[in-house]
């Protein structure tokens, strides 16, 4: 590997995992057992490589932030309008089977005692069991949030939910799910640049019609696609500069490898990048 400053390269390792910097170089490596690296593999461009990944954490965070305190709003506005404020405690409403509405309930409650927020605090005597809808949607995380969504009981409160977002409830539904993982890799500072994710979420194929084109169907399994959803999510809650701030951050880098996220070569030519779909 071409290092130019050993000073600057052996400051950075004494702040930076070696393992966490060698997930950045290994698409550069020709012969991994004997540590080889392709002729002209320089640290300064796997350095740019990580801190592409960081900025990109960020971002991605940011719009996952913007989901996840819509889609609590939504959840709670449509289940206490159409069940009541307390419709969570409600089994009827839910799935049976592995999904436990009972466990739930109690995680939940655990939820609650624990914590220190004042307006859990000022539902501290309530009949119910619980404080309403509209306040433990705001204890719950995404991944909690997504499953209480899933297991629903009924197709049509899903979709009703879900039609906010133009979507229908089945791809809302495993995006959720795999934006849980993609958000506990945010959280704890892992590798979304060149990762591939253990399956690939239901891309909406039919709802909205124009959305698909923008998708790589070829490949599934990478960050693109999550990007093209995030994107096109931004749009209906709150639009303004994230795809903006995206294409910065691709400009901004321009030896990072977009094509290790999934990215297709004509990319920045579809529908998604250019306006509202």
């Amino acid at each position: 590997m071409e290092i130019t400053d050993p000073e600057r390269v052996k400051r950075y390792l004494s702040h930076l995992n070696y393992y966490r910097l060698a997930a950045y170089w290994l698409p550069y490596e020709q012969d991994h057992p004997a540590h080889l690296f392709k002729p002209g593999t320089c640290f300064n461009t796997v350095l740019e490589h990580y801190i592409f990944d960081r900025e990109l954490r960020l971002l991605v965070m940011d719009a996952i932030e913007r989901l996840e305190v819509s889609l609590r709003t939504r959840w709670a506005y449509y289940l206490s309008h159409t069940y009541g404020p307390h419709a969570h405690l409600d089994s009827r409403i839910f799935k049976k089977g592995r999904w436990s509405h009972e466990e739930n309930v109690r995680n939940l409650k655990e939820v609650v005692r624990s914590s220190s927020e004042v307006f859990v605090r000022h539902f501290d005597v309530y009949d119910e069991g619980l404080p309403p809808l509209w306040v433990i949607c705001e204890i719950m995380t995404l991944g909690q949030l997504s499953k209480w969504y899933s297991n629903l009981c009924h197709g049509k409160d899903r979709n009703a939910i879900a039609k906010v977002y133009g979507l229908d409830e089945v791809n809302l539904t495993s995006f959720l799910h795999h934006l849980s993982i993609v958000r506990n890799l945010c959280a704890h500072h892992a590798r979304l640049w060149n990762r591939e994710f253990v399956f690939a979420w239901k891309l909406p194929r039919l709802t909205p019609s124009e959305l698909l084109e923008n998708f790589n169907t070829e490949d599934g399994k990478r960050l693109y696609n999550t990007l093209v959803m995030l994107a096109y999510l931004m749009d209906q809650i709150n639009p303004h500069s994230w795809k903006k701030r995206l294409g910065i951050l691709l400009t901004k880098h321009p030896d990072v490898r977009d094509r290790h996220m999934g990215f297709p070569d004509d990319w920045r030519h579809r529908p998604i990048w250019h306006g509202h779909i």
